[in-house]
């Protein structure tokens, strides 16, 4: 069972999000952080939410800025709004009375909760899925329409049949944002997980992230996996590793 919440984000527009709430006895609260551009009801965002919703653990996901059912303009985002807004998504479940404790996060959103985090006191757990070491890695999805952003300041980007419009801040502060010191310091106990055979974001960023880790640390292979996590029970199978390894921080 999913209840829909709103909040607004740190610039204003209002941000859609589900909450799938935890069956049985409550464990505990998260936050799950989407991908680039996928968006909350994308198959690992819905699939792992539910999953550890079904295990006890309530789940707040939502849509970023201009995508899904949020308002805005995904063009006016950047990787810090994306973190900033994460923050801001922890600070609305505190207000309903959920303490969140872990963060979830996914690809791009996995590298966004590591620097959250920071700003989310009551969190403790951390877990990240296909998350690339550095954001700029994102510029891979684009990097056909980086000469015309560079000369004329924004170019569309086309996404499952959408258009968005992709700025020159977008790329300034990916390029600009370092992670090392974010997860040097995260000071929470962090589960690394990776598909050996992710061709999307490789192998070798899990590799980064745990190393520049301090303990409490872990890291699992996802097997099998593709990164978006579409294959048959790869994303409920990732999120019962993490209901397993997070449940002494709920």
């Amino acid at each position: 069972m999913a209840e829909r919440v709103d909040f607004p984000s740190s610039s204003g527009p209002t941000l859609a999000g589900l909450i799938d709430l935890p069956e049985g006895e409550t464990r505990g609260w998260g936050v799950f952080a989407h991908g680039f551009t996928l968006g909350k009801d994308s198959p690992a965002a819905s699939r792992i939410c539910k999953q550890l919703a079904s295990e006890g653990i309530g789940m707040l996901r939502f849509d970023n800025l201009g995508l899904g059912d949020s308002e805005g303009d995904w063009g006016d985002g950047s990787f810090s709004h994306k973190v900033a807004d994460t923050v801001r998504a922890v600070e609305f479940m505190t207000e309903r009375g959920h303490d969140v404790r872990l963060l979830v996060g996914h690809s791009f959103g996995g590298a966004a909760v590591f620097s959250a985090a920071h700003g989310c006191p009551s969190v403790a757990a951390v877990a990240s899925i296909g998350a690339p070491f550095e954001p700029s890695h994102v510029e891979r999805n684009y990097d056909a329409l980086l000469s015309r952003i560079e000369s004329d300041g924004e170019a569309s980007f086309r996404v499952g049949g959408k258009a968005l419009t992709l700025r020159k801040h977008f790329i300034d502060d990916v390029r600009s944002a370092d992670l090392r010191e974010c997860i040097t310091t995260l000071r929470r106990a962090l589960l690394v997980m990776h598909s050996p055979t992710d061709n999307t974001v490789g192998i070798d960023n899990a590799s980064d992230i745990f190393q520049t880790a301090r303990h409490p640390r872990s890291f699992v292979s996802l097997e099998g996996a593709d990164h978006l996590l579409t294959g048959k029970n790869q994303a409920a199978r990732a999120a019962r590793i993490i209901s397993a390894w997070a449940d002494p921080y709920l």
